[in-house]
């Protein structure tokens, strides 16, 4: 296998691996499957090694494979720096991806990624959304944004800034149901929340001297992402938390009311993890320097 066909290799099997299978791989390579298919099996004949163990079902990496792929992610971050070099051309260029929850990726960061492309035009971007935890070394992704619990893995952590809480309801709610005026009135009203969240039906609250109180609360309904519950809350179903930049525009019209605003709901500090190369490639710390300029800007300060 010639070297040029090694790296053409290279950069498919790291796309099966981070895409999870042959045929993912092959849409986002705009290539057929059985040539995607092919490339791995020239690949792991080369090699001598197996790579891949695959069935119907599912495809998962070996050992080697693993390790291989952390080295060819290192080998063609280094091609492509090299082509930039020997091209006079300091634009970026390849495909990056970056994993965010769904309240940050939606709001936030689709003016951020416009700006970047704006700036890179050679450079691809893709977004994905979810609210899981993402481990950007074991999953693919070149940069993953986190709310709150890093957990563990052998990534890099910057801190961007802070997400703040609100606990709100609708004018309308609020005129039918009252006001709350103190923390013990909260469970006098239905709680709306995503799932996962207060899960002891209780809601902290942080008063202007730092201490913590731990309110009652009767959770009426659930949902696994925070638009129907933002739908909910502006139709006056209940009272709810959502994140500061996702209603700040509704409280500012007074679309939504904060309720206790003398207590604050705790927030998330928002950290983007990213793989523990060195150096980091280009394309990564481009995204991460406008990362840090506008979510810090973007972001309500911390309590």
């Amino acid at each position: 296998m010639a070297r040029m066909d090694l790296l053409v290799a290279m950069r498919v099997y790291v796309r099966v691996v981070e895409r999870g299978s042959m045929s993912a791989a092959a849409r986002d390579l705009g290539m057929g499957q059985p040539a995607v298919s092919e490339r791995i099996d020239r690949l792991e004949q080369y090699l001598g090694t197996r790579l891949l163990h695959r069935n119907t079902r599912k495809l998962s990496v070996t050992d080697v494979g693993a390790a291989f792929y952390e080295r060819s992610k290192q080998v063609l971050e280094s091609a492509d720096d090299a082509l930039t070099v020997a091209n006079g051309d300091q634009s970026l260029r390849g495909t990056l991806r970056i994993a965010a929850p769904h309240g940050v990726g939606e709001v936030l960061l689709p003016s951020i990624l416009l700006q970047m492309r704006k700036r890179h035009p050679l450079l691809n971007i893709e977004l994905i959304l979810n609210d899981r935890i993402v481990d950007p070394v074991t999953e693919g992704v070149d940069i993953s944004l986190r709310l709150g619990d890093l957990g563990e893995g052998s990534f890099i952590a910057r801190k961007l800034g802070h997400v703040g809480r609100v606990l709100v309801a609708s004018p309308a709610y609020l005129d039918e149901h009252g006001m709350p005026t103190i923390p013990d009135e909260l469970a006098d009203h239905p709680f709306l929340r995503v799932s996962g969240l207060f899960n002891n039906g209780r809601l902290p609250l942080i008063d202007p001297d730092g201490q913590t109180e731990l309110a009652l609360i009767d959770i009426a309904f659930s949902t696994s992402h925070w638009r129907p519950l933002y739908r909910l809350l502006l139709d006056g179903a209940g009272i709810g938390v959502l994140q500061e930049p996702v209603c700040a525009e509704d409280l500012a019209s007074g679309r939504l009311i904060r309720l206790l605003p003398e207590l604050t709901v705790p927030g998330f500090d928002l950290h983007a993890l990213y793989p523990a190369i060195r150096p980091v490639p280009p394309r990564i710390r481009a995204v991460l320097s406008l990362l840090e300029e506008q979510l810090g800007s973007a972001s309500p300060p911390e309590n």
